[in-house]
């Protein structure tokens, strides 16, 4: 038995029926943590607060006081507030920050009796498309280490790829799960907007963010996804709407189903092998009786503009609590206040942060508030009504996550712009508000290739059923990197 590649499922399984129990489970993860860490998807390790939480979990399963998750091993990105537990973000500025008090999630997921093994790397307070602009260094992406994991919440997916972790949460502000789970083969899904608490949830762009799973497959996700959802009175963002039974919608048929195909998402900067790969998998669905319609959402192209515009100004509205008076970095022997201000913040923040601060202050100043934030809120509300119009006539949109495999570390930071460009395909979701999946569908040159399924709004286990039954169809979620195995065959 190899304990890395079971299921969430064969995980609960296994712990009920005594096969092996939660501290074994854990030290298992534990050990193979320590044995990769050359990937960097951990800033923090949690082993005795790990061990701790298996031993109290065996003695639930035992007392039969349990649930599907009790003693399954997870891992939080960085961004979560876990109490008594350092909370960076990725971040010098909050390298000394230890949270007083639990996320929403992680309560909730505590409360489901997962055991967290430690804190995921990630871009800086969740600004990257590469988890390259780290404090603590570079992610790097387990089907090839000279490549980047995707951002920001690469660690997690990088962990999830290695099998270091059977699950982990991330964050999506504009593709952050989505992409990093197409670059690390893994499965990755972003809700619908309010569909899980945003509470202590550290913010980038508060309109945009938003907390979701990742796992090896759907079918893992749903498990994830089902502890984390919820209404949550301490979040105004949070939506009070029923969460469906995720798990026993994932065997319905997809037959009769409308898959609407984008023609902006199959324009000239698709990469040719990306573009055949998905071909295939839209192929598949029509096999299964699903209707393929082809569709336009003709503001795409002014996803990537509106976006930057809108989550600058947010960030640099959120990042001035970061001052260095009440928490943060603060710099050593400060002339006056305003040398406080200024150092603490320069010393703080990374070269990607203080550039998305200065966007969006100069978006907000005086004279130009109209001019770009105004504008791009106008923008936003024409991507949002492109994809309602499009739900008008089908069920879900497919399409790549991003139009290229996994490029190498350091080959786009000098290029912000050709950066920004990686999220074309998944910017528009979180304008929109719209819940979306990534699942693996190929690989390439040694790199996986991500599919993206979009839904209409709390349509969350509509798409978990379908990337299931592609799932039931095909194996690439079950592809293991190369030297992640155990050494003996088969992965």
């Amino acid at each position: 038995m190899v304990m890395e590649e079971l299921s969430v499922q064969q995980l609960a399984d296994g712990l009920d029926s005594g096969q092996f129990s939660s501290v074994e489970l854990v030290r298992h993860f534990l050990h193979r943590m320590q044995a990769h860490r050359h990937l960097n998807a951990f800033i923090s390790e949690l082993h005795d607060r790990a061990v701790m939480q298996a031993g109290h979990a065996d003695r639930q399963i035992r007392e039969r006081k349990h649930g599907p998750l009790t003693g399954v091993p997870l891992a939080h990105k960085d961004i979560f507030c876990m109490s008594g537990e350092r909370t960076s973000c990725g971040s010098k500025m909050l390298d000394n920050f230890i949270a007083p008090y639990h996320a929403t999630v992680v309560q909730k997921l505590e409360q489901a009796g997962c055991v967290v093994l430690g804190k995921t790397n990630m871009d800086e307070f969740a600004m990257g498309s590469s988890s390259e602009n780290s404090y603590y260094g570079p992610v790097r992406n387990p089907w090839n280490a000279e490549c980047v994991p995707g951002g920001s919440s690469g660690g997690s997916a990088a962990a999830v790829a290695a099998r270091l972790v059977p699950l982990a949460t991330g964050t999506d502000t504009g593709g952050s799960i989505r992409q990093p789970a197409a670059f690390c083969g893994v499965t990755g899904l972003k809700p619908t907007y309010g569909r899980i608490s945003r509470y202590g949830m550290v913010a980038y762009a508060s309109s945009l963010d938003q907390a979701g799973p990742f796992g090896k497959s759907a079918q893992d996700c749903a498990y994830l996804l089902q502890a984390m959802a919820g209404f949550d009175e301490k979040d105004s963002t949070s939506v009070d709407a029923p969460v469906p039974a995720y798990l026993a919608e994932l065997n319905r048929p997809l037959q009769g189903k409308v898959v609407g195909i984008p023609d902006e998402y199959f324009s000239t900067g698709l990469g040719s092998e990306v573009r055949t790969i998905i071909a295939r998998a839209i192929d598949w669905a029509e096999e299964q009786g699903c209707i393929i319609k082809d569709i336009s959402l003709p503001n795409t192209e002014l996803a990537i503009p509106a976006y930057y515009v809108i989550a600058t100004a947010e960030c640099s509205s959120n990042l001035s609590r970061y001052d260095g008076v009440r928490f943060g970095h603060r710099c050593e022997d400060p002339k006056d206040l305003h040398d406080l201000y200024h150092r603490s913040r320069s010393e703080g923040f990374g070269t990607e942060v203080k550039r998305r601060i200065m966007i969006g202050t100069y978006a907000l100043s005086t004279g130009y508030y109209d001019a770009y934030y105004l504008k791009a809120q106008q923008v936003r509300r024409l991507i949002s009504a492109d994809f309602n119009a499009a739900f008008q006539d089908v069920d879900f949109i497919l399409g790549p996550t991003a139009p290229e495999t996994a490029f190498r570390i350091g080959e786009k930071t000098d290029d912000p712009v050709t950066m920004y460009l990686s999220d074309i395909y998944t910017i528009s979701i979180n304008l929109a508000g719209l819940p979306a999946i990534s699942i693996p569908c190929g690989i390439h040159e040694g790199l996986p290739v991500g599919m993206q399924l979009i839904g209409n709004y709390f349509a969350e286990d509509k798409l978990l059923n379908f990337a299931h039954q592609y799932q039931l169809a095909t194996d690439w979620h079950q592809q293991c990197p190369p030297g992640f195995q155990q050494k003996r065959q088969g992965c």
